[in-house]
C-alpha cells in the first residue's frame, strides 16, 4: 500500500506539471501538443548533468543543477513551437506531432554518441544514474520521499496565484479569449503567447526529468517517454484547464499508472491472472473513456489554436 501511494503522487507530480505547462500554453491561445518531445528532451538534458556533474557533487547542487538543466532544455525545445505557431502562424497540431518525433529520435542518437565518446564498444541510447539517484530521496521508513513531490506542490500553488491573482495571468487568459480586444488594450498579444509557450517548456520539460526519476535508475532514450505527455494533456482537458481541477485529475490518473507498478504486491490483483500488459494500457484506457464522457463539455480558451494576424482585427 504504502508503495501504491508512493507512486501514485510521483506519477501525479508528472503528470500535474506536464499539465499545468500546457495549461499556461493553451491559456495564451497555442495549443502544445509538443509536450511528450519536451518531456523527452527535458528528460535529456537533466539526465546529461547528472552525468556530467563530479562524483563529489554535493546532493543540494546535484538536484539544483539537473533541476535547471531540464527546465532550460525544456524552454529551448519549446523555442520551435513558439517560432513556428506565434512568429511563423503555422499549423499548432501539426508543429506539436512533429516536435514529439523529433525529440526521441534525436534524443536517441545524441545519446548513443555521447556513450560513443566515451567508451567506443557503447552506442546505447541508455544512460545511467544509479549513484546521483540517491540525492534526489530521502527515505521516511517504508516511504521514499522524492524533492519533486514537494516542488510539484509549490508550483501548482504558485501556477493558482499566476493564473488567477496576477496581472500577468489575467493578460495571459485574455490572449487565449480574444487576442483582439486583448490588443486593443495594448497587450502584447505576441509576447504573452511567447511567455506561455516557454513556460510550457519549463514545465514540461521539468515533468521529464522527474518521469525517468520516479522507478528505474537508467533511462533508453528510444523509448521516449511512454505517451506520459498525451495523458497529460488528458489531464489538463478532464481538469478543465484550471489548476487545482488538474491537480485532482493527476492524482487519479497518476493512481492507475501506480497500479501497473505495483500490482503484484497485491495477492488479489495478482490471482486474477490478468496480463501485465492490460495494467501497463489501464491509464490510457481509462483516459479515453473519462474523455469520450466529459469532453463535450469541456471548455477549452476560444482562441487556441488560432494564430493571431494583428492586421485582422
Amino acid at each position: 500500500m504504502i508503495l501504491l501511494i508512493q507512486y501514485t503522487i510521483l506519477f501525479a507530480s508528472v503528470l500535474m506539471l506536464v499539465a499545468l505547462g500546457g495549461c499556461f500554453s493553451e491559456h495564451s491561445g497555442i495549443i502544445n501538443l509538443g509536450l511528450e518531445g519536451i518531456m523527452v528532451i527535458g528528460a535529456l538534458g537533466g539526465a546529461l548533468i547528472m552525468n556530467l556533474l563530479p562524483a563529489n557533487t554535493g546532493g543540494f547542487v546535484m538536484v539544483v543543477c539537473t533541476t535547471l538543466a531540464a527546465v532550460g532544455f525544456g524552454m529551448l525545445y519549446s523555442c520551435l513551437l513558439g517560432l513556428a505557431s506565434i512568429n511563423f502562424k503555422a499549423d499548432q497540431t501539426l508543429v506539436g506531432t512533429a516536435m514529439n518525433m523529433l525529440a526521441t529520435a534525436f534524443a536517441t542518437v545524441f545519446v548513443s554518441a555521447f556513450n560513443a565518446a566515451k567508451n567506443p564498444d557503447n552506442t546505447s541510447s541508455t544512460l545511467q544514474y544509479i549513484r546521483q539517484k540517491t540525492n534526489f530521496i530521502v527515505r521516511l521508513g517504508n516511504f521514499e520521499f522524492n524533492w519533486y513531490m514537494l516542488l510539484a506542490v509549490i508550483l501548482l500553488v504558485i501556477a493558482y496565484v499566476v493564473l488567477y491573482k496576477t496581472r500577468f495571468g489575467l493578460r495571459l487568459m485574455a490572449c487565449g479569449e480574444n487576442p483582439q480586444a486583448a490588443d486593443s488594450v495594448g497587450i502584447n498579444v505576441y509576447r504573452m503567447r511567447w511567455s506561455g509557450v516557454l513556460i510550457s517548456g519549463a514545465l514540461g520539460g521539468l515533468g521529464g526529468i522527474v518521469y525517468i526519476l520516479a522507478g528505474v535508475s537508467e533511462w533508453k532514450f528510444e523509448v521516449g517517454v511512454a505517451g506520459f505527455g498525451f495523458l497529460a494533456l488528458a489531464v489538463m482537458i478532464f481538469g478543465q484547464w484550471k489548476p487545482t481541477n488538474i491537480a485532482l485529475a493527476a492524482l487519479l490518473f497518476g493512481f492507475f499508472r501506480a497500479l501497473s507498478n505495483v500490482y503484484t504486491g497485491f495477492s488479489w490483483l495478482a490471482n486474477l491472472g490478468i496480463p501485465s500488459t492490460v495494467y501497463n494500457m489501464m491509464p490510457y484506457i481509462i483516459s479515453l473513456i473519462i474523455l469520450a464522457f466529459t469532453s463535450k463539455n469541456s471548455k477549452a480558451p476560444k482562441a487556441e489554436g488560432i494564430p493571431y494576424d494583428k492586421g485582422s482585427r
